[in-house]
């Protein structure tokens, strides 16, 4: 019988991150400060010590610390890697498709994986709490989990359109002990200014993490970074690292790697383990291919810049694909994928060429979301749905040539709080 569901077993769960900077061609372009050293201070002083250090770091893999490496085994890693068979069938070419589950963690994304290296490193540095942004409440559920996993306070920061439109996510922090502050908020002064100017601001992830940034540093905390910089996606390999091995265990070698990008995270902490090794041996074979929304084309149309991180532009800046930090974008209900830059490490590949980038518009991803989710019967979030047109177009491509093609897919989060958002695309009947 065909191996549908490949697990890890929980003592080979692996010990070490890995990190893209020791197999990078050259240098990263470093971070640029244009306020004469004051944003860097600034750093220095909200993000944990540590993070920062390996942000610099070439060290190939970093050991994970055994307080972190056991609550990786509570909130449910090493996550099983799924054979989508039926997918399969439904598209009727020559594909086999892989997905990686990080929807079956506690919190039901991929972001518990760094949240708790954040969460831990902060507490090493004796913060009184953590804050983060948040989008579409993924990451902040996973912030608030791992704030109560090591008892410490979490405020988070929620975009708000994101904060109305998704009020499940809000619901599930709240359960974890977590305070979440629409953003922006009155909470702070670049919040409040923000608000006098327009009382219904939608809000953006570049406001959410200037108002993090500044809360933290008037009131003792340490901010905490949820997608972007190296450090973060180096604390998310684990899923990639636990994805080698599993396709080694069933002799699989992937010919395409897909998933989506709101900030690059995601991406990177399933796929660098595998490109990184390519890199190593000085040729990149496989197609990787990074998908975001149409209705923020950072990933299409972007310009790779030095642009600022935050809408504030309280933190340095960083060269990377951009539409602008004061891009604000339409209130779609893939939160995840609203933020306007990639990541320096994605963008960078895909500045030289190894990665591809695709966008697609909401209603088009919600429709194959219906789709996946009656030929599989897991409902992906609607930031993870945005992969499917493109393996889509992968399986049409394999059905016209005849070639046979493996993909391996970051299926990074569940749908299962979002049920709401499909049915006002989708056109159900609501109460």
């Amino acid at each position: 019988m065909e191996k549908y569901r490949i697990d890890l077993p929980i003592d080979e769960i692996p010990t070490y991150w890995y990190n893209i900077l020791a197999d990078l061609p050259e240098p990263l372009p470093p971070p640029y400060d244009p306020d004469n050293g004051k944003r860097l201070e600034l750093l220095k002083q909200v993000i944990p010590s540590e993070p920062l250090r390996l942000e610099f770091s070439t060290e190939r893999f970093v050991k994970i610390p055994e307080e972190v490496l056991e609550r990786y085994l509570q909130v449910g890693r090493p996550t099983p890697l799924i054979r989508a068979k039926r997918f399969e069938e439904y598209l009727n070419a020559p594909v086999r498709i892989y997905l990686k589950m990080e929807g079956y963690t506690y919190t039901g994304s991929h972001k518990i994986n760094s949240a708790l290296a954040w969460v831990y490193y902060a507490l090493k540095d004796g913060a009184k709490f953590v804050t983060t942004e948040t989008g579409a409440g993924q990451w902040g559920s996973a912030v608030a989990l791992a704030a109560a996993l090591f008892k410490v306070k979490a405020h988070i920061f929620m975009v708000r359109a994101s904060y109305y439109a998704k009020p499940l996510r809000r619901y599930l922090m709240q359960m974890y002990g977590a305070e979440v502050h629409p953003s922006p908020s009155e909470l702070t002064e670049f919040g409040r200014k923000l608000l006098r100017e327009n009382p219904n601001h939608p809000g953006s992830l570049g406001i959410a993490i200037t108002e993090s940034a500044e809360y933290a540093l008037k009131n003792g905390g340490k901010y905490v970074v949820g997608s972007v910089i190296n450090a973060d996606i180096m604390f998310k390999t684990i899923a990639g690292l636990e994805a080698k091995k599993q396709l080694e265990l069933i002799g699989e070698d992937p010919d395409v790697m897909i998933g989506v990008v709101g900030g690059g995270s995601n991406w990177g902490g399933a796929f660098y383990p595998f490109i990184g090794e390519e890199l190593r041996s000085g040729k990149v074979r496989r197609r990787y291919i990074a998908v975001g929304a149409l209705e923020v084309p950072k990933v299409t149309r972007g310009v790779y810049k030095y642009d600022d991180p935050d809408t504030g532009r309280v933190l340095p800046q960083l060269k990377m694909y951009t539409i602008g930090a004061d891009f604000v974008p339409p209130p779609i209900y893939a939160g995840g994928l609203r933020y306007h830059a990639v990541a320096p490490t994605l963008s960078y590949l895909m500045y030289k060429g190894y990665v591809e980038g695709r966008d697609y518009d909401q209603e088009t991803v919600f429709k194959m979301a219906q789709i996946f989710a009656q030929v599989e019967g897991y409902v992906p979030a609607p930031e993870t749905a945005h992969v499917l047109p493109v393996v889509k177009e992968i399986a049409d491509e394999a059905r016209r040539t005849g070639e046979k093609r493996v993909i391996l897919i970051s299926f990074s989060g569940h749908g299962l709080l979002d049920l709401g958002n499909y049915a006002d695309v989708l056109g159900f009947e609501k109460a």
